[in-house]
């Protein structure tokens, strides 16, 4: 997604949002991390629901649907080393699988 469109869903996002702002900060800070390491790394960072949530909050349908399943940090991810080329990915996404996920990022 072009950074135009992005920051027109963010705008739209923070004019429309009521709540609990660190969730709307949250949500587009997802979005933001989502364009570098793509939305597979967001699902081994953040539980469906979270995701869910914030997809919610930037008024999409599917959070996935703003950025690429992998982008040029991915590599980054600790939790995508362990399961870039394999079969697990969706396993570990589901539970299945555990000890994998982790939010940490290293260069």
């Amino acid at each position: 997604m072009d950074e135009e469109k992005l920051m027109a869903i963010i705008n739209r996002a923070i004019d429309k949002f009521h709540g609990d702002s660190s969730q709307l900060e949250s949500a587009i800070g997802a979005a933001i991390v989502g364009q570098h390491v793509g939305w597979k790394v967001l699902m081994l960072i953040h539980s469906r629901s979270t995701l869910k949530n914030y997809s919610q909050i930037l008024g999409v349908s599917d959070i996935r649907k703003l950025m690429p399943p992998t982008g040029p940090l991915s590599h980054r991810s600790l939790a995508w080393r362990v399961v870039e080329g394999t079969k697990n990915f969706w396993k570990v996404v589901r539970g299945e699988i555990g000890g994998v996920k982790t939010t940490r990022l290293e260069r």
